[in-house]
């Protein structure tokens, strides 16, 4: 590691252990990730291959000891899912959720890692059919217990690395309301538990992030039948418990909330592209910037 970056690290890590108002430990989860119509799959019964393409970059770190510290995030999600068609509880249908992850972090003022692979999400699920009325359908939703697996690439010299190093539990209820034929929105909710990191960046024997609440909420309303549908898309991050440095509780709670304009274009009943943008704002002991997805989901 060259000097500057190993005197950076040094400081980081005084900071950690020194202040009361450190966070920024949590881990990557779905933020704008998921937007429109996510309370079920497009095309029914399946394996479904998706690919999202993810673009974040701030310059903007609220609560932290560094005012230039700064960060450029290039994330690629390679999603298989599995819908059967055979209930199992209260007429909701199995299936499974496997998420990859490739992870390109850069900073000028922060010791990153190199690119790799992030943290596997392994999650089965229920899906319930929709409900349907006399136009279509009214309602679909389902519950997924979404596990985040330590498989990234992690070095505890890096302040940024594509994976956490620690196991997170991060289950999940998504569900699509059809206000008219037209109009629609959706939610995913999530709950957020995160298990000890033995070899944090910053020298602590162990670190935990604290227990959090997020959700990704969405309006859409189609402009093309069948075609073309315009909207506005949203998130919202909140820790709801202290983290720990070495078992003992530290303050400040991370949380921030992004919106933006979206839309997604039905090629045909099998082939769907998403793009959505978010500005965050109101951000506290974390990152505040831009962020950008777009999303290819192809029913086999």
């Amino acid at each position: 590691m060259p000097v500057t970056r190993l005197l950076l690290s040094l400081m980081v890590a005084f900071t950690l252990l020194t202040t009361p108002a450190w966070s920024y430990d949590q881990p990557a989860v779905n933020l704008g990730f998921t937007s429109f119509l996510d309370g079920g799959p497009p095309a029914g019964p399946g394996l479904y291959f998706s690919e999202y393409m993810q673009y974040y970059d701030s310059d903007d770190f609220a609560d932290f000891p560094m005012p230039d510290a700064d960060v450029r995030a290039y994330i690629s999600l390679n999603q298989l899912l599995y819908q059967s068609d055979t209930p199992v509880f209260l007429g909701g249908k199995w299936g499974l959720d496997v998420i990859i992850p490739l992870v390109s972090l850069e900073s000028d003022t922060l010791p990153h890692n190199d690119p790799g692979l992030g943290d596997v999400l392994v999650g089965p699920y229920i899906q319930w059919d929709p409900i349907m009325g006399d136009n279509g359908p009214i309602f679909m939703h389902r519950i997924e217990l979404q596990t985040i697996i330590p498989t990234g690439k992690y070095d505890a010299d890096y302040a940024l690395n594509p994976g956490s190093n620690f196991w997170s539990f991060n289950p999940y209820w998504a569900a699509t309301l059809f206000i008219t034929p037209k109009l629609t929105t959706s939610w995913r909710l999530h709950y957020l538990w995160n298990a000890k990191n033995d070899d944090p960046f910053g020298g602590a024997d162990d670190t935990q992030a604290g227990t959090a609440v997020h959700g990704n909420f969405s309006v859409a309303y189609e402009v093309l039948p069948q075609q073309l549908r315009i909207g506005i898309n949203s998130y919202y991050f909140k820790q709801v418990s202290d983290s720990e440095v070495n078992g003992d509780k530290v303050s400040g709670k991370e949380k921030v909330f992004a919106i933006g304009p979206g839309v997604v274009w039905h090629a045909n009943q099998n082939n769907h592209i998403f793009f959505n943008s978010f500005f965050e704002s109101n951000a506290a002991h974390r990152a505040e910037g831009n962020r950008y997805t777009l999303r290819f989901v192809h029913h086999f």
